[in-house]
């Protein structure tokens, strides 16, 4: 199964919100995903356990070495977007990631 985890500053509100978007979206995509939701520290000390980090924009700089590892990471302008959700996912082949 899919193991994403979702990052924001603190880990509480944003992450959670996106974490219920992305969740819609890999449904509407038949992508079944374990999605967990964190602050930027541990997701960052995390992401190698992960397929996938989705993030805002702003961090993204943040999981520079997990991408390097092959860490898919997803970066959102707008969190609560869903087609900008849908088409990042897609973009980063997360399907293939399955």
């Amino acid at each position: 199964m899919l193991k994403i985890v979702v990052a924001c500053g603190s880990g509480m509100g944003s992450s959670q919100i996106i974490k219920m978007k992305v969740s819609k979206v890999l449904k509407k995509m038949n992508i079944q995903a374990d999605i967990h939701h964190t602050n930027i520290g541990e997701a960052k000390s995390t992401a190698e356990n992960y397929s996938a980090v989705i993030c805002p924009e702003n961090l993204r700089s943040t999981f520079e070495a997990a991408e390097k590892r092959g860490i898919k990471i997803v970066a959102l302008k707008n969190l609560l977007d869903e087609k900008e959700i849908e088409e990042k996912l897609c973009a980063a082949d997360i399907a293939a990631l399955t």
